[in-house]
């Protein structure tokens, strides 16, 4: 039977329409269908992303704890801080390269004639203030003679402790350098005001020549000698040639003075044989005039 004949027309439109109902009803299944699949996916997703977190939080805190626990075994400034280097106190400005000369600001070490004070904490009657010897000694009062000579200031104080222990029970002290020898240098020979002065500030030979009064008549400015100490053993001198370096206006060559350094400014050959020679003799060689 064919939907076209007249007769049947109403029941092809019925059945169309249920088709077409059917045919909603399955449309709106199936986005109910995908609507329902998304929203678990979104939820699973979720979910995932929960349980991330979460693990990523309690590595974290393991991670934590291992810091802290390997922190409880440290000892000294670095125990239980973000540190794990403790510094070094207490010491000059630390350890320099020993192929570029070794120690860098080393601490000052005793000598001779160094004055030094000690103070007791808890016994002021041994406080007391003491000069150094020329052999190296001190007299401390009540324990003796103690060799400090080459000793710090630190390694002073450990060796006054251990001579008062059998005086006081855990001895404390404070010991505090009073007057020592200021860096110097020596400047001798024919200059105005030969002598010995204190190397207060960066200066050169030239400076320290007009320090100590110049140059007199009788000097040889172009063979000024500088004599330095390298060790016990050896001697280094320079020879500079200050007449030139002053002619030309250039101090480029000048040396700068170190600690202890010694000057000499040597006699000219004229001034060594004018003593031989009559005054009038002398003149009428070095004065042209009497020509």
């Amino acid at each position: 039977m064919s939907c076209r004949d007249g007769a049947v027309s109403l029941t092809c439109a019925v059945r169309h329409k249920n088709e077409r109902r059917s045919r909603k009803d399955m449309a709106r299944e199936q986005i109910k269908r995908l609507v329902t699949f998304f929203r678990f996916t979104a939820i699973g997703v979720l979910i995932l992303q929960s349980c991330s977190a979460v693990l990523a939080q309690s590595e974290r805190k393991d991670l934590g704890g291992d810091k802290n626990t390997s922190r409880a075994g440290l000892t000294g400034a670095g125990a239980g801080s973000s540190s794990t280097t403790a510094e070094k106190t207490g010491t000059a400005d630390g350890q320099g390269n020993p192929l570029l000369g070794g120690l860098r600001h080393p601490l000052y070490r005793l000598h001779p004639s160094d004055v030094v004070e000690i103070d007791f904490v808890v016994a002021p009657e041994f406080n007391q203030t003491l000069t150094v010897q020329p052999d190296g000694y001190v007299m401390l009062k009540d324990a003796g003679m103690v060799e400090v000579q080459g000793l710090n200031m630190a390694e002073f104080s450990a060796a006054v402790q251990k001579a008062y222990r059998g005086y006081l029970h855990d001895p404390q002290v404070a010991v505090t350098l009073k007057d020592f020898e200021r860096p110097y240098f020596i400047v001798g020979g024919e200059v105005g005001k030969p002598g010995k002065y204190e190397l207060r500030s960066d200066t050169t030979v030239a400076e320290a020549v007009q320090i100590a009064g110049g140059f007199t008549q009788q000097s040889k400015h172009s063979q000024v000698v500088l004599f330095r100490r390298v060790n016990d053993d050896l001697l280094e001198t320079r020879l500079l040639n200050l007449k030139k370096m002053l002619k030309e206006r250039s101090l480029k060559e000048d040396a700068h003075l170190r600690p202890g350094d010694l000057i000499f400014v040597p006699q000219n050959s004229i001034s060594k044989i004018a003593r031989f020679v009559s005054r009038p003799s002398a003149s009428m060689y070095l004065n042209s005039t009497q020509f």
